[in-house]
């Protein structure tokens, strides 16, 4: 290669990089209207990786939802409050009385019926986690008279749990710890959940095993509350940007989450 193309490809290489780190300041009324109260309060569920977990050592809070969150706050100039939650369920209604500003879950028809969103950034598998000794070793083993499966209520797992099994028994509780109390007391036989939850989970519950294959996939996407519309492009450009800059596997890969995918482009 000629000297002279050799430092144009180079400089090149140098300006593109540079490029994909740059980002763009809300407007005064889209900051407005993400962060009403001058500051980006994320709602987070904590224990779950795709979200928020805190690292037993170090104590140092990472997760997908977290480091979005962080670094929406900071393109946008304003202060992150995280905003912690049990479970899922009392997230969302703690949404309905404007206790956060956005929140990172799971997708769904129905919901976008209460709230707004930006374009997917997570594709999450869906599956089982059964005990050591456990007789189901396939998810084709799941689903049959007089077994028991645990559920996180209120979750898109539930959702997703409610239209397909025919013949095992949903058990529900009201969060995931709650899930694998239901199994370690011998109430369930598995628990149904994103995968990365159970892996989680599975470090809690010797033995235990998450079966192999998936039962679907749940797509992740930021939420907002209805009438932000001014802040709602912002948002939607910001979701696609991480995802192009590599910041959400950035964020998969320091969280260590199994069974999870970058979505695609929207």
């Amino acid at each position: 290669m000629r000297p002279t193309h050799w430092l144009m490809t180079l400089t090149l290489g140098f300006l593109l990089s540079g490029c994909a780190g740059i980002s763009t300041a809300p407007s005064p009324e889209e900051r407005q209207a993400l962060a009403p109260a001058g500051k980006l309060r994320v709602a987070l569920q904590l224990g779950s990786p795709h979200n928020v977990v805190r690292d037993p050592v170090s104590g140092e809070l990472k997760g997908v939802a977290f480091d979005l969150g962080k670094e929406l706050a900071r393109r946008m100039g304003v202060p992150f409050e995280p905003v912690m939650y049990p479970s899922v369920g009392a997230l969302l209604d703690s949404g309905k009385t404007g206790a956060w500003d956005v929140a990172f879950v799971g997708f769904s028809p129905a919901r976008a019926q209460e709230w707004d969103f930006a374009p997917r950034h997570l594709e999450i598998e869906f599956g089982y986690l059964v005990p050591g000794g456990s007789s189901i070793s396939t998810i084709a083993d799941v689903d049959k008279p007089g077994i028991r499966v645990a559920v996180q209520e209120r979750s898109q797992p539930d959702v997703f749990l409610s239209r397909t099994l025919k013949n095992a028994t949903v058990v529900r509780a009201p969060s995931l710890a709650g899930t694998l109390e239901t199994v370690k007391s011998g109430r369930a036989d598995a628990i149904f959940s994103i995968k990365p939850s159970l892996f989680e989970a599975s470090s809690q519950l010797p033995g235990s095993v998450v079966l192999d294959g998936r039962a679907g996939l749940d797509p992740h996407a930021m939420a907002m509350p209805k009438g932000r519309n001014r802040g709602l492009a912002y948002a939607r450009g910001f979701v696609e940007s991480a995802k192009s800059e590599g910041l959400v596997k950035a964020a998969i890969e320091r969280a260590g989450i199994r069974g999870a995918v970058v979505a695609a482009r929207e």
